[in-house]
C-alpha cells in the first residue's frame, strides 16, 4: 500500500531542492550589489600624529637654490722647483705669512755640483788655451816682422848694387852678365819682401779671426758657467708673491723632480667663493647671477664671475665674487650657504617642501578632506622648487590641505584613514 507524501509547507520549503536555484539567484544579486556599492579604493589607516599636514596657499615664489660655497683665494701661485734635487731644509712652515723673495725650501743636487766643477775646469782650460795661442801668434808676428826687416835691408843693398852695376854697364866698364846678375838679385829680393809682406798680412787676418772665435767661445763658456750657477740658485725655492703659504707637500730628504708641485702661495688681498652646483641647473646658471649669504648677522651679496662647463659626479663648479667689497677677517677655507637667485619672484600656488617628493616625484599627493578624517590620492604637477616651497602647476587649489611627510610604508593605498 503506497504512503501518501504530504507537501512541504512553511519555512521548510525554503530549504528544499527546488529552492536551490532561487538561493543561487539571490546570492548572485547580493554579490552584484556589493560590487556596485562597495568602495573600490584601497584604504590604509594611519595615525594623525605620524603625518604632517600642510596648507596649499597662493604666494610669492622666489626662484632660488641653496648651494654650499667655500672661500678660496682669487689668486694662487704654485711653487715648483726649476731644478730637481733633495730637500735639505724647510725654512717656512705651512700657514706662514711670507713676502716676495723669502726662502721657503732649500734643495741639494750633487750632480749639479759636479757639473759646476766640470764647467769651471773647462773654462780655465779654455782660458789657458787662448792665452797660449795669443802668445804663439805674437811670437809668429815678431818673427815675421824681423824677417821683413832683414828682407827690406837686403832689398836696399841689392838696389844699390844694381844701380852701381847699371852705371858701370852704361859706361861699358863691366860685362853684360854681371849687370844682369845684379838686376836679378835685386828683383829676387823685392819679390821675397813682397811675399813676406803678403804672408804677414794673411797671418794678421787669420790671427784676428782665430782670436775672435776663441774669445767668442770663451764668452759662451762664461755664459754657460753663469747659467749653471743660476741653476744652483734655483735649488733655493723662494716666494714669488706676498701671501700665505697654503701648502708644503714635502719632507726632509725627499727627492723632488723639476716642475713638480711642492707647495702654493695664497694671495690674501682678494678672495672668491667656489661652489659646486647640481648639474640639473647647469642650463640656468650663468655669469652675473646674484646670490647672498648670512655672515655674523650681516647679509653679503656676491655675483657669479665664472661658470666651469665640466661636470663631475653630477655637479659643476662656479666662482662667486663679492659685489659690495670683501668682508673683513674672511679666511681661506670658510664655508657659507649661498642663496642663488635663478629668476624673478612670481605669484604661484605653493606647498611646503616635504619628504613625500622622494616617493612621488611630484606627480601625486594625498589631499586631506575637510573634516580631517581621511586623505585621498590625487594627481598633481609640480614645476620649480626652492629650499622652502614647491610650485604647483596643476591639481591643487589654495586652501586645500595635503600630507607632505614621508609616504614610506603607505604602499599603493589610494585612501588614508586618519586616526586622531
Amino acid at each position: 500500500m503506497d504512503r501518501q507524501i504530504e507537501p512541504t509547507k512553511g519555512i521548510r520549503k525554503l530549504f528544499t531542492r527546488k529552492a536551490l536555484p532561487y538561493w543561487g539567484g539571490a546570492l548572485l544579486l547580493v554579490f552584484i550589489g556589493w560590487l556596485v556599492l562597495r568602495d573600490d579604493a584601497r584604504k590604509l589607516r594611519v595615525g594623525g600624529e605620524a603625518i604632517t599636514v600642510s596648507e596649499v596657499r597662493r604666494g610669492e615664489f622666489n626662484d632660488y637654490i641653496r648651494v654650499s660655497g667655500r672661500v678660496v683665494p682669487m689668486t694662487t701661485v704654485q711653487l715648483s722647483p726649476l731644478e730637481g734635487g733633495v730637500v735639505r731644509e724647510i725654512v717656512a712652515e705651512e700657514g706662514a705669512h711670507v713676502r716676495e723673495g723669502d726662502i721657503i725650501l732649500i734643495l741639494s743636487n750633487e750632480s749639479l755640483d759636479m757639473q759646476i766643477l766640470n764647467a769651471e775646469a773647462d773654462l780655465a782650460e779654455k782660458e789657458n788655451i787662448l792665452r797660449n795661442t795669443m802668445i804663439q801668434m805674437e811670437q809668429q808676428k815678431l818673427t815675421l816682422q824681423q824677417e821683413k826687416l832683414q828682407l827690406q835691408m837686403e832689398v836696399r843693398r841689392k838696389k844699390r848694387t844694381y844701380e852701381a852695376q847699371k852705371s858701370l854697364y852704361d859706361d861699358n866698364l863691366i860685362a853684360r852678365e854681371a849687370f844682369l846678375q845684379a838686376e836679378e838679385d835685386y828683383q829676387l829680393a823685392k819679390d821675397r819682401l813682397t811675399l813676406v809682406e803678403n804672408r804677414a798680412k794673411q797671418d794678421s787676418l787669420y790671427r784676428s779671426v782665430e782670436i775672435r772665435q776663441m774669445r767668442e767661445s770663451l764668452e759662451n763658456m762664461k755664459l754657460n758657467m753663469q747659467m749653471i750657477r743660476q741653476r744652483k740658485d734655483n735649488l733655493t725655492i723662494k716666494a714669488p708673491i706676498d701671501g700665505e703659504l697654503g701648502l708644503v707637500d714635502v719632507v726632509l730628504g725627499q727627492s723632488v723632480a723639476m716642475g713638480s708641485k711642492v707647495g702654493q702661495i695664497n694671495n690674501q688681498d682678494n678672495y672668491k667663493i667656489e661652489a659646486l652646483i647640481d648639474e640639473h641647473y647647469i642650463d640656468r646658471v650663468t655669469a652675473g647671477l646674484e646670490a647672498d649669504f648670512e655672515r655674523q648677522g650681516d647679509k653679503c651679496n656676491v655675483l657669479i664671475r665664472k661658470v666651469y662647463p665640466e661636470v663631475r659626479d653630477g655637479k659643476f663648479k662656479a666662482d662667486f665674487k663679492f659685489a659690495d667689497g670683501q668682508p673683513e677677517n674672511i679666511r681661506n677655507g670658510q664655508t657659507f650657504y649661498l642663496n642663488l637667485q635663478l629668476g624673478q619672484p612670481v605669484e604661484a600656488v605653493l606647498i611646503p617642501r616635504g619628504a613625500f617628493y622622494q616617493k612621488t616625484g611630484g606627480k601625486w599627493i594625498y589631499v586631506v578632506s575637510s573634516d580631517g578624517k581621511r586623505a585621498v590620492k590625487r594627481d598633481i604637477r609640480i614645476g620649480r622648487q626652492n629650499p622652502q616651497y614647491y610650485e604647483v602647476l596643476e591639481g591643487l587649489e589654495p586652501g586645500e590641505r595635503v600630507i607632505t611627510s614621508s609616504y614610506d610604508g603607505y604602499g599603493e593605498a589610494e585612501q588614508l584613514e586618519i586616526r586622531n
